[in-house]
């Protein structure tokens, strides 16, 4: 299985983890975020806050300022806050797993579409942070939305000092994700804290609850075989495409997955796994 693995080992000092990768500032940021796609609109709220070669999905992956610059200005309103952040322990990569509501006609419009996101963060080399990629799931209204955040209790405490790599390290997931089945992968590599998104289903939290619904995944799946891993520390991010298919190989469905893998205790272990169905034409 061939990997591209992106090495951002990033040495800066205990200060700097403290000032600049904190929990805190991610949560400043998404509200910064937020406060301007109110303000001035989504489009110019997403350029703004949106890495250079940050990437959304419509449907596949594609630069999101370019997108977003092709395309005219939406009266649509958009809400959020982040439930979950985490950051890496140099400070350089960090996610935010959040409540979202969609206004297709604006901030006064009745018809709501609810959601999760997951936005994944990269620190600029002016201290500050811009998403790396942003990805989200639709549901029907869950039956609380909360409104404050927390992070795992071990936010930037592996220091990952020997440097394993997360894309050699995942090569046993994927590999016996297609041999043996998804249930067996992901019970082998799944975080006891993972949040699993699928859309159409509110977030999974947990390991046990994120098996229970992957136990009822009866089609096969297989994982794009190249896959560029963007790691830091003791965090990484990936994504690319899955397909599901029938037990002669056939495809039943297509999408993107982005996977969030987190160093502990010297292993490598998915903190968070979306997939996202593109719609067949």
């Amino acid at each position: 299985m061939r990997k591209v693995s992106i090495f951002a080992f990033v040495l800066i000092t205990a200060c700097e983890v403290l000032s600049q990768g904190s929990p805190i500032k991610i949560y400043d940021t998404e509200k910064a975020f937020e406060k301007m796609v109110a303000e001035k609109g989504i489009k110019d709220g997403f350029i703004e806050f949106m890495s250079p070669t940050g990437v959304i999905f419509r449907p596949e992956a594609v630069n999101a300022r370019e997108s977003f610059a092709s395309r005219p200005a939406s009266p649509a309103a958009l809400t959020w806050n982040p439930i979950w952040i985490d950051v890496s322990s140099n400070g350089a990569i960090a996610y935010s797993i959040g409540n979202s509501v969609f206004r297709p006609k604006g901030k006064d419009d009745p018809n709501m579409i609810f959601g999760h996101y997951l936005s994944i963060w990269n620190r600029q080399a002016n201290g500050e942070y811009r998403a790396a990629l942003d990805i989200g799931i639709n549901h029907e209204k869950p039956a609380l939305m909360p409104t404050e955040w927390k992070s795992p209790g071990d936010t930037g405490s592996e220091k990952n000092e020997g440097r394993i790599s997360a894309a050699d390290s995942s090569t046993g997931f994927y590999e016996m994700a297609e041999k043996t089945g998804s249930v067996k992968a992901y019970k082998s590599y799944l975080a006891d804290d993972a949040i699993l998104m699928r859309d159409g289903r509110q977030p999974f939290i947990g390991k046990k609850a994120a098996i229970d619904c992957i136990n009822e995944q009866k089609p096969r799946v297989l994982f794009a075989k190249r896959k560029a891993f963007i790691e830091a520390a003791d965090m990484a991010y990936v994504y690319d495409l899955y397909t599901l298919v029938d037990p002669k190989g056939a495809e039943i469905e297509r999408g993107n997955f982005v996977q969030v893998w987190k160093f502990r205790k010297g292993r490598w272990l998915i903190a968070a796994d979306v997939w996202v169905v593109i719609p067949k034409k």
